[in-house]
């Protein structure tokens, strides 16, 4: 009797995501602790009321607008949520098809992705998904509880790749977006973050939520190999591409350096917002890391 293709895809990805459950699990209670809740917790509040400034109350609370109409110091008062929404975006770009090493970097960002997801799982969050390819998006809305959170990442991880002969450009619904999680919920946008505009509605999505960038970079990506000839298949053009090594060729690849961050640090301006790895790196390290940056900067 044949086995289902996709049968074998949602089995596979789903013990892939057990296996990252455990190890989010082991860092959560060992290295992390209360730390993940405080990463995020401070500015995403909802406003409640004006309320007179005193000695000790933090400086950034003060609504200066008030202030200079009653002529003494007034601060925001906020409610505290109880809960993180936490909205995953994956940007399914051919693009991300492209590896030189085991692991192409969209395997490496799904990882990240089912990471992301099974830390919100573990911590009794909301976890959201939309994942944008070429043809078309699929929208998963937040979700609480383990079987949901683990359902909704098993689709994301065990998707098949864009067709490498259809469209390049991904179309992300930005309506969806701005009304698919409540104010103040953690926007994670993985994907390519290729040289590119900003698009049109971006700065109201900023406001709307808190939002932070993952991008995966394949090694020769940081730096060309150096030596002989070689080839790479290129997943944008579908073809094969032979490089020399030519200083006109290094110098246009560091153009295309400079335009890629450039555009990243646009998108989000502060460097404890955006996280960028290589297919080489540790993704649950990195995210711990990523965690305390953030816990100390607070």
């Amino acid at each position: 009797m044949a086995t289902d293709p996709s049968e074998l895809v949602s089995t596979s990805a789903l013990a892939l995501l057990r296996r990252l459950e455990w190890r989010v699990r082991h860092a959560v209670e060992t290295v992390l602790s209360g730390e993940y809740r405080s990463a995020f917790r401070g500015r995403g509040m909802e406003f409640d009321q004006v309320v007179r400034y005193e000695f000790g109350d933090d400086v950034r609370d003060i609504d200066w607008n008030v202030t200079a109409r009653l002529g003494e110091p007034y601060r925001k008062k906020f409610v505290e949520e109880r809960e993180i929404t936490f909205l995953v975006m994956f940007e399914d770009s051919p693009s991300l098809q492209f590896g030189s090493g085991a692991q192409s970097k969209r395997e490496a960002l799904l990882e990240l992705a089912g990471l992301v997801m099974m830390l919100g799982a573990i911590n009794r969050d909301r976890v959201g998904c939309i994942q944008a390819t070429p043809t078309g998006y699929h929208f998963h809305e937040p979700m609480r509880g383990r079987g949901a959170i683990m359902h909704t990442a098993a689709n994301l991880v065990g998707s098949a790749p864009p067709d490498l002969t259809g469209p390049n450009e991904v179309e992300i619904p930005w309506r969806l977006l701005a009304k698919a999680a409540p104010k103040h919920s953690i926007l994670i946008w993985l994907g390519d973050h290729p040289p590119r505009p900003q698009p049109d509605g971006w700065s109201v999505l900023a406001r709307r939520y808190q939002t932070m960038g993952f991008r995966i970079d394949d090694p020769w990506e940081r730096e060309l190999p150096r030596g002989e000839r070689f080839t790479a298949f290129d997943p944008t053009t579908g073809q094969l591409i032979t490089l020399d090594g030519s200083k006109a060729e290094r110098d246009a690849h560091a153009r295309w350096q400079a335009q890629r961050d450039a555009t990243w640090s646009r998108l989000f301006p502060d460097p404890l917002s955006r996280l960028a790895l290589t297919t080489e790196d540790n993704r649950l390290d990195a995210l711990v890391r990523f965690f305390h940056a953030r816990l100390a900067a607070r």
